[in-house]
């Protein structure tokens, strides 16, 4: 692979154009919203519906925590979540429904038996604080500032840390409301549409002058480093339980989190598993899913569940992200992996930079793979 500043192959945007996008996830939406915005002329194929049902985006929390997520990635991934949390709400804004956002932080528990984990886990964000400017410190709660940022843990904790400025939305109603923007735009959406880029000749008479593929998994064939992370996700109705914000249980083996929705709506998960088996959940790991969650909150006993899922993440052997050029004028996106709602606007102004002007500052402020497909390895 070669890495290519500028892309003068691909057309420029500065006049309207015809794009094709294939996948109706969240980064096809996103960028079928704003090309549409833009004037340009988009059709979109994507193999669910409306509702984005055999998408990974439909499976998430859709947290926006750059800093609680640094133990597990790169500074460029951390810099992309501080770009999508300044950027989400205008984003939300052009939206023809409204969508959940919350900017309330992220709240970090542990048991006293998981201290150790919790002062290692300290160390790492403290060293990301040290190579990110402006994100905000994090500080650590003893049990009288801890009960009074989040009341519903008083009592069961007696210390946590807490990250100012993070955020969330609702995965769902951003989907719903992404959909219903693309209608208004005239965007030609083609549903239960599954298309390969050898369906296309982008710049032949008839055909696109731009192909975007933000297929995730389905551009495997293509791009063969893909692979797929085995994400779980319960979403339980428990309207006793009062978290303000999302909430980190430290564990050395099943750390989850705990995203409250509108409505008494939580969304459940823990970290990922190395497989592409998207069978369902296991007793095993629901029962552990379940079980940290009542120790966070006894209330949970209680709730319903309205939905035990199981999808896989599109991603890359480095689990960063990347744009690449298959060819002149397909211009591909992937491998968001577990970042995909904190990172997404990041992507999405990269690339529309590239498009418009063959460079991406931000690209490169975010350390983003922009490359050259090797078509014959």
């Amino acid at each position: 692979m070669h890495t290519l500043t500028p892309f003068h192959f691909l057309p420029s945007l500065d006049t309207p154009r015809a794009v094709t996008i294939l996948g109706a996830g969240l980064m096809g939406r996103l960028l079928a919203v704003q090309l549409a915005h833009a004037g340009h002329h988009v059709t979109m194929h994507g193999i669910g519906g409306p509702d984005a049902e055999g998408s990974a985006a439909r499976v998430a929390a859709a947290m926006l925590a750059p800093l609680a997520e640094s133990a597990i990635t790169e500074p460029g991934v951390v810099r992309m979540g501080q770009h999508g949390l300044a950027r989400w709400p205008g984003l939300l804004a052009q939206l023809a429904k409204p969508v959940f956002f919350q900017q309330d932080g992220t709240l970090i528990l542990w048991h006293r038996q998981d201290a150790g984990d919790a002062a290692r886990l300290q160390q790492t964000l403290a060293r990301t604080q040290g190579a990110v400017a402006d994100l905000p410190a994090m500080q650590p709660l003893d049990s009288a500032r801890l009960a009074a940022l989040e009341p519903a843990v008083a009592g069961r904790f007696h210390q946590g840390l807490y990250l100012p400025g993070e955020g969330q939305l609702d995965n769902r109603q951003l989907l719903t409301a992404l959909a219903a923007t693309m209608q208004e735009l005239g965007v030609a959406v083609h549903w239960h549409s599954a298309r390969n880029v050898q369906d296309f000749r982008p710049g032949e008479a008839g055909q696109p002058d731009l192909l975007l593929d933000c297929r995730g998994l389905g551009a495997r064939a293509h791009w063969r480093e893909l692979r797929g992370v085995r994400g779980e996700v319960v979403r339980l109705h428990a309207p006793d339980v009062q978290l303000q914000r999302p909430t980190r249980l430290v564990h050395p083996r099943y750390p989850i989190y705990i995203a409250p929705k509108q409505d008494g709506v939580f969304v459940i998960g823990a970290t990922e598993i190395e497989s592409d088996d998207l069978s369902p959940a296991s007793v095993r790991s629901t029962l552990e899913l379940l079980s940290a969650a009542y120790a966070v909150h006894p209330g949970f006993a209680e709730a319903r569940i309205l939905e035990l899922a199981t999808q896989l993440r599109p991603t890359l052997p480095d689990n960063l992200p990347a744009i690449r050029v298959r060819e002149p004028r397909v211009l591909e996106v992937n491998g968001l992996y577990r970042h995909g709602f904190m990172i997404a606007p990041a992507l999405l102004d990269a690339v529309l930079e590239l498009l418009h002007t063959g460079q991406s500052p931000l690209a490169q402020r975010f350390e983003l793979r922009v490359q050259l497909a090797d078509l014959h390895p």
